[in-house]
This record gives C-alpha cells, structure tokens and sequence, in this order.
C-alpha cells in the first residue's frame, strides 16, 4: 500500500486527488492501494443525506471564521476538518469485503492506533466511528464506487480548535459531544499520530505501507500543488 503525507492540503485538492486515484485503481492503471493522510484549512462537509440545518452558524460566522462549507458525495451527515486534526484517505480496492466491514475495519485501525497512545477508544451501537465514552473522537464517512475502490475515510481528533465542532451538530447526533487526544491528556502532534496510524493500517490490512508521491501515482492531467 502506497502512503501520502503532503501536510495542510485545501479540502477541495485532496478531493480532486481521491476521484482520479479511484478511477486509475478502477481501471488498473493504478496497480497498489492508497492511503493519504493530511490536514485541512476549516471546513464544514456535507455527505449526501446530510441537513443543512446541522450546520449552526450563519454565513457570517462561518466567514469571519474561515470555515467553508463543501457538499461532497460520502454517506453521513456533517463533519468538520480542520488544523490539528489526522484526516486519512484511504483508496481501496475491496475484494471479498462487505462496505460495512470496510467501516469496521478503519474502526479497528483508529482503536489499535488510540490504544498504542494510551487511550481506550470503543465502538458504540448504532453509531459509526470511535468514542471514548460518549464522546466521539473519530469520525467515518465513506464512499465505494461501482467499481468498489473506496474514497473518504476517517478524521481523528489529534488537537483541533474544538470550538470549530460548536458551529455543527457533529454527524447529526445531538445528544453527544467531541473530544480529542489533547483533551483527553495525550501530548501528541498529528505526525506523531498519522504513524501510530500507518503502523496499525498495517496490522489490520497485512499490508506493507511504503511512503510515495502523488507525481508518480496521479495521473499526468491531475495538478499534485496542494
């Protein structure tokens, strides 16, 4: 499996990387699965069933404080990314793998990863994602293709501006809060995680993860400048 680390990369680039490295893993001119892992400016996602009602903040707040507000085409309600959080791609071609167990298994991957930092990470009944307590810290919205390669993923909570998350009722659960590794008394940066991360991605898909660039994986008509 071929890993990606290009740092702070604008919401809307990292998409446009997603849909031209599944559709060259669907058509084969992309021979090895793909994971990118990176940051994001502020920003708001809508998934396809999302309710626009979940996003609290007028479009005056949301200017004044930087957030976009992107709809894009993942199952889920609304997510926020932002700085200091590990936001990971993974472009996976499934073979013999339900999209459910997909789900489950990037759960897996998060819960070893928050495990290896000290932190007991659970799954909760009827909820996607990874909580510790009643507090999600790993959010999950995926999307396979007709041509079953996945794009989207997960966003773990390292040490983002939590603030952020109050202008949003988080995947539409209400009655939930969010935390963070920094929060929750872990002094880790989002490298220090995104290898923590890579480490158990290997565990969990018996995988070698080896470090590549977008210039040789994208196809020639993709822009790699972040």
């Amino acid at each position: 499996m071929a890993v990606v680390r290009p740092g702070t990369v604008a919401y809307a680039t990292a998409w446009d990387w997603q849909r031209a490295l599944a559709a060259a893993r669907a058509e084969g001119t992309l021979t090895q699965d793909v994971v990118v892992l990176l940051e994001h400016p502020a920003v708001y996602t809508l998934g396809r069933r999302a309710d626009r009602r979940n996003v609290l903040f007028d479009d005056a707040t949301l200017a004044a404080r930087g957030i976009e507000v992107v709809p894009v085409d993942r199952g889920g309600d609304v997510t926020y990314h932002g700085p200091g959080q590990l936001v990971g791609y993974p472009i996976l071609q499934l073979v013999g793998m339900r999209v459910v167990d997909y789900v489950r298994s990037l759960e897996d991957v998060l819960i070893r990863a928050l495990a290896d930092l000290g932190i007991r990470g659970e799954r909760s009944e009827g909820y996607t994602g990874v909580w510790v307590g009643d507090q999600k810290i790993a959010a999950i919205g995926v999307r396979v293709s007709a041509g079953r390669v996945t794009t989207h993923g997960f966003a773990l909570n390292v040490r983002p501006d939590l603030d952020d998350f109050t202008g949003i009722v988080p995947c539409g659960i209400a009655d939930r809060g969010v935390c963070s590794l920094q929060t929750l008394g872990v002094d880790a940066g989002v490298d220090e995680v995104a290898d923590r991360v890579q480490a158990a991605m290997a565990e969990v898909y018996g995988a070698t993860l080896e470090p590549a660039s977008l210039d040789v994986l994208l196809p020639s008509n993709v822009k790699v400048a972040s």
